[in-house]
């Protein structure tokens, strides 16, 4: 009953996708090319952008989603026109950092009413150990009306793509796969192979692979919240924390981390559904409730220093203008899912510092209704006290004296390089203050 791979090799069924963002998408556009894909996504707006050709994720281009025969739908009933299930939405986190699972369970409800018999579904979204099997299965059996293991079976493959990577793409990243039996699991693998060129790694059991995810990215928030703190304490020594990184990046198992602002829907958000979990079975993780704590405070950090630096140059911190270059949570990307940037704005504006945000990747109408920001074009950004550089863009690496027209002239001003994307020494030369995490 669940020998899917034959017929969606030879077209005899059906792929869906639910959930087409920047996870969602490169997988369908991948198994577009091997199979019959049915792209599902609740989100009209985002749905007709798709048919049209136009990517608003910019993960797999204008042109790959133009070419590609899927069948781009909001309408749930032609869920049932698929056997083999993928779904991908986000699962970010309450206010008070607790898991917020409602759109894998309103995802599972919509599937779970238009489920046929003989399906497997395949989860992606990030949960902590259990979900899937705790939330998920019994929403699917409730609104199918089917039994699980009889009906439908279930597995957990974790997305583990990069947004805005264009070399570590999906297809060169191992797959983990996973299934609640034997069967299930080698049924999935077969399916994913087809378009997974570095291969599937079995996991023993849904619990791991789901797992496996969380960890994977807890270990680099930790990882970079260790030289987050570095560089608040070098900062305090008056040394730079990129040479120090650097003398020590000359030893061979330097693990070759750097500071900075931690945001996105993966890294600052999986190690709270870890943390979450561990406390209801009665253990309050400590590592990485302290890597978290300290991730998140680095906008605050950035936004004071920035005062700091206006002080130190006379300049009246009330009513400066600090032009803030990058609004997405990483370079190169349109997403600002939980970005660390607002920490900075909100820090200044505290102090009615005139902040000005220019992004040339952020959707300006989905950041003014998410965050209450009007970015600025660059074009429009002068006479500034001081100029953030928050994310490193490719547009910004350029030299610096084609930023010196955006400052106030005959003054010393500021410039905050977050990544260090600048030459010290040459805006130091200029005779302007320089600071970098």
């Amino acid at each position: 009953m669940f020998n899917l791979y034959e017929k969606l090799v030879s077209k005899k069924e059906n792929l869906s996708l639910i959930g087409l963002g920047y996870v969602g998408m490169p997988i369908a556009i991948s198994f577009s090319k091997e199979v019959n894909v049915i792209g599902f996504d609740t989100n009209e707006q985002k749905i007709d952008l798709y048919k049209r050709g136009i990517d608003p994720t910019l993960e797999v281009g204008d042109d790959a989603i133009a070419s590609s025969d899927m069948l781009f739908t909001s309408d749930p009933s032609q869920l049932r026109r698929a056997k083999f299930h993928i779904v991908a939405v986000p699962t970010p986190i309450n206010q008070d950092k607790t898991p917020d699972l409602s759109p894998i369970e309103g995802a599972s409800k919509v599937l779970g009413e238009n489920l046929t018999r003989g399906s497997i579904i395949v989860y992606e979204s990030t949960v902590y150990p259990g979900a899937t099997e705790e939330i998920c299965i019994p929403i699917l059996e409730k609104y199918s009306g089917l039994k699980c293991g009889v009906d439908f079976k279930v597995g957990y493959s974790p997305e583990r793509i990069n947004p805005g990577d264009k070399i570590h793409t999906l297809e060169k990243i191992v797959k983990i796969v996973s299934g609640m039996d034997e069967e299930t699991r080698t049924e999935i693998a077969k399916v994913y192979e087809l378009v997974i060129s570095a291969g599937v790694h079995l996991a023993s059991s849904i619990k791991v692979a789901e797992a496996a995810k969380v960890v994977e990215n807890s270990q680099r928030d930790i990882n970079i919240a260790f030289m987050n703190e570095l560089a608040m304490v070098f900062d305090k020594m008056g040394i730079s924390s990129i040479d120090v990184i650097e003398a020590m990046n000359t030893k061979w198992n330097a693990l070759k981390f750097y500071p900075g602002l931690v945001g996105g829907h993966c890294i600052s958000v999986d190690p709270y559904y870890f943390i979450s979990e561990a406390e209801k079975l009665g253990y309050h993780s400590q590592i990485i409730s302290a890597g978290r704590k300290i991730n998140d405070s680095m906008g605050e950090f950035v936004a004071s220093a920035t005062i700091k630096e206006l002080v130190k140059t006379g300049k009246k911190v009330k009513d400066a203008k600090v032009g803030i270059l990058g609004f997405t949570f990483k370079e190169n990307c349109p997403d600002t899912r939980n970005t660390k940037v607002i920490d900075i704005y909100r820090g200044l504006r505290e102090y009615d510092i005139n902040a000005l945000v220019s992004d040339p990747y952020a959707d300006k109408e989905e950041v003014e209704k998410e965050y209450g920001i009007e970015l600025t074009d660059y074009e429009k950004l002068n006479d500034l006290d001081c100029l953030i550089f928050a994310v490193n863009h490719k547009e910004y690496n350029k030299d610096f004296k084609e930023y010196e027209p955006l400052f106030i002239s005959n003054e010393k001003n500021v410039v905050i390089d977050v990544k260090s994307i600048l030459s010290k020494d040459e805006v130091v030369n200029k005779n302007f203050r320089y600071w970098s995490l």
